[in-house]
């Protein structure tokens, strides 16, 4: 599985496009859409433009048939993951269009820093994240955030996948 590393602040050109990092569209571009999904992020605190890759979008479809097909929680995660949702291709040189409202929606105007966050990146108006980034990193140090690594193979402690450190 290939992940999204790194930030990386690129330049939006007055027709609203930007060129995607090189390792990013590495990673796209094996997926069966050539290109970049992105939708408004519903995240608490967080100003940004989610984006992933159509092979990530085939995840969260299935996660969501594990919802009631007919309740309130899947009809407002279908609206906010696929009706928000953007498809935008590469053009030839590595570039997507940003559309007006998700760059509006972000505060994002004439710089970006793409953000990555594993399986998925995001986009940022470039002192926005700077802010986010330093309140982040107070809360993880202060709540002293503690994550189980999964072992490869699943044999962790407990028989739970999960390896304690």
């Amino acid at each position: 599985m290939a992940l999204f590393l790194d930030s990386h602040v690129h330049k939006i050109d007055r027709k609203g496009r930007v060129s995607v990092p090189a390792q990013f569209r590495a990673t796209l571009m094996s997926q069966s859409f050539a290109g970049v999904i992105a939708f408004p992020s519903f995240r608490e605190k967080c100003n940004a433009i989610e984006a992933c890759g159509m092979d990530r979008m085939d995840q969260l479809s299935e996660s969501l048939d594990n919802l009631d097909p007919f309740s309130t929680e899947q009809n407002d995660m279908a609206a906010v993951l696929f009706g928000a949702a953007v498809q935008m291709p590469f053009d030839g040189e590595g570039r997507i269009l940003l559309p007006d409202h998700l760059t509006a929606g972000a505060g994002i105007t004439d710089m970006t820093v793409f953000v990555g966050c594993g399986q998925t990146f995001q986009m940022w108006a470039p002192d926005a994240y700077a802010e986010f980034a330093a309140a982040a990193r107070d809360r993880a140090r202060e709540a002293r955030i503690v994550m189980r690594l999964k072992r490869p193979g699943g044999d962790g402690p407990g028989g739970d996948g999960n390896e304690r450190r």
